[in-house]
């Protein structure tokens, strides 16, 4: 017995240093996730009868399906957030490719350096430099108008190509990092006896390298489009009064109108619509969740 006693302390002694070691960030998603998202969803399932006086109801749920405005700027943000995250994926490919694969030594960390420069600053400065540089009398519609690609310089704010612009450059660097994760274990020989087979550059991109780059290209998307589907800030300075992007909604719900409660469940449906999606994706790719969150 007195030999089994010193094993038996020891164990407890080490479940209590993870218990000590995880207590931070179980308070941390306590405190800062699960809770504010239990506070919303009763937020969302009551209505106020009287001044302080609330009751259960699914009215917001249904102000959202009745009113096409909100129905409409929610499926518009859906897609929109589609179409940024493969905008995301087509440009950072070949970044990472080329990072991963083609550059040595030095020079791959100066591309990679390179990729964080732009994050070194808040999104707030990286989008209001675009807004100069897009704004009629900025410096993009000047050299236009310069080079005689236009008469005289153009608003290039307010539109959604510069919606996406604004999307992509916030996010590339949350799709280049699994990427590169993914690609710098790919074998190189594998690619080699690939083109001593017979292969092709398209037939080893399309039977290679993408299946084993998957869980990366999986797992950059999730993030990116998650980020993309939440972001408030570039697309209302990029778009102005047009961009009809659903957090706007929600802001002018919590800080406009003060109703709580609509925004709750704005709020409640853009987590149900980002969980649909993802778990689509992962759906149809074949990945499973946890292995793919390992590359991000």
């Amino acid at each position: 017995m007195s030999s089994a006693d010193p094993t038996s302390q020891s164990r407890h002694v080490a479940r209590l240093m993870l218990m000590l070691l995880l207590a931070p960030a179980l308070l941390w998603l306590l405190g800062l996730i699960v809770l504010p998202h239990v506070e919303l969803g009763i937020l969302s399932m009551r209505a106020r009868v009287a001044p302080r006086v609330y009751e259960p109801s699914l009215a917001q749920f249904r102000t959202f399906f009745e009113e096409p405005l909100y129905w409409h700027t929610f499926m518009r943000t859906a897609l929109m957030s589609i179409v940024a995250t493969a905008l995301t994926l087509l440009m950072a490919f070949p970044i990472a490719w080329t990072i991963a694969k083609l550059v040595r030594g030095h020079a791959k960390s100066m591309l990679f350096v390179m990729c964080l420069i732009p994050f070194w600053v808040s999104e707030t400065v990286r989008t209001l430099g675009w807004m100069i540089l897009l704004r009629e009398s900025g410096v993009l519609p000047a050299l236009l108008a310069w080079m005689g690609v236009t008469p005289a310089p153009v608003e290039l704010l307010y539109h959604d190509a510069t919606i996406l612009v604004g999307l992509v450059y916030t996010s590339m660097l949350f799709m280049v990092i699994p990427l590169i994760s993914a690609l710098e274990s790919l074998d190189d020989s594998l690619i080699e006896a690939a083109y001593d087979l017979g292969g092709n550059g398209w037939s080893i991109l399309r039977q290679i390298v993408i299946p084993h780059a998957a869980p990366g290209i999986v797992a950059g998307c999730i993030v990116v489009f998650m980020l993309t589907l939440g972001n408030y800030l570039t697309p209302t300075l990029l778009g102005g009064k047009n961009s009809q992007w659903f957090t706007e909604q929600i802001y002018t719900q919590f800080i406009t109108r003060f109703n709580w409660e609509q925004g709750a469940a704005f709020g409640f449906l853009l987590l149900a619509l980002s969980t649909a999606i993802v778990w689509v994706g992962l759906k149809l790719s074949g990945q499973k969740f946890g292995e793919v969150m390992q590359r991000s």
